[in-house]
């Protein structure tokens, strides 16, 4: 799933390709991907892109008076295209979803592979109209998101560290590869109590959210769109590395799988070198 450093990168990379060129045509080829209808997507076209924006892990390209926002949810992505292909899509053949025409002949692909189509697209009057950007809570790398902020969120929590830092409403643009790396970084357990974090738990976690973010974020900057992916699953030191050594300490990184997703992490940097099997064992991990 792309998070908020790709997102990040991609709202620069179009910054540079994109602002300043008039949209052309949208072609909508997917049925599922506009969640809105009013105004119509065929508004868009003969504006003018004036500005790209990143909201969270959405995307906002500004078109005139209107603005064109994306969610790629678990498996979308965006594919740049110096010169799209002068025959129309055709719906229902391979991933592609909704193409974007310049008018220099260029423009971009968003695209969802696998079953699940989550990819979702908005064309609103205001970001604030997208229901999921109005509950996202503070993005990490604004420059008020201090230690004393991050305390503050997570002071009232119940839950365990690893959800309450893929909750979009409580922290803008943190999924679950970053989570995990972050928490890696922290030295923290995935299922300690979010809420019961020590003034030096606090600070290991700000400083290690704060550095794997912007450390991703540079890394991203200046990447082609078609390369993101592969640059993010380079650098990341634990995430999708069960049964690998940890780049810190050697021990093996373990998996914890549910239904839908798993998390990793190493026992002798974060659990005390406790084995978790699964969800029931968090309990040991306070």
């Amino acid at each position: 799933m792309p998070e908020l450093p790709e997102v990040e990168a991609l709202r620069e990379f179009l910054a540079v390709h994109a602002v300043g060129r008039t949209v052309e045509r949208v072609l909508p080829v997917a049925f599922h991907v506009l969640k809105t209808y009013d105004p119509p997507a065929t508004d868009l076209a003969g504006q003018r892109i004036t500005a790209v924006d990143r909201y969270g892990k959405f995307l906002d390209l500004t078109v005139g008076p209107l603005h064109l926002v994306t969610h790629l949810a678990r498996a979308g992505w965006l594919k740049w295209q110096d010169t799209v292909p002068a025959a129309p899509p055709r719906p229902g053949k391979g991933p592609l979803a909704l193409r974007v025409v310049l008018d220099d002949g260029s423009g971009f692909d968003l695209t969802e592979a696998g079953t699940q189509k989550r990819l979702a697209v908005y064309v609103v009057r205001d970001p604030a109209d997208v229901p999921g950007i109005a509950r996202l809570g503070p993005d990490p790398l604004a420059d008020g998101f201090d230690r004393d902020r991050l305390a503050a969120l997570l002071a009232p929590e119940s839950r365990l560290l690893k959800g309450a830092l893929r909750d979009q409403s409580l922290i803008a643009g943190i999924g679950n590869a970053y989570s995990d790396e972050i928490l890696h970084a922290a030295r923290l357990s995935p299922f300690k109590n979010a809420g019961r974090l020590t003034d030096e738990e606090t600070t290991a976690l700000y400083e290690a959210l704060r550095t794997t973010l912007t450390d991703a974020v540079e890394r991203g900057r200046g990447v082609a769109a078609g390369h993101l992916k592969k640059e993010k699953k380079t650098n990341l030191r634990v995430h999708g590395k069960d049964g690998e050594p940890c780049p810190v300490c050697g021990d093996t990184i373990r998996s914890v799988n549910f239904a839908d997703s798993s998390l990793q992490y190493c026992p002798h940097c974060q659990t005390g070198g406790k084995v978790l099997a699964d969800r029931r064992l968090s309990r040991l991990l306070k």
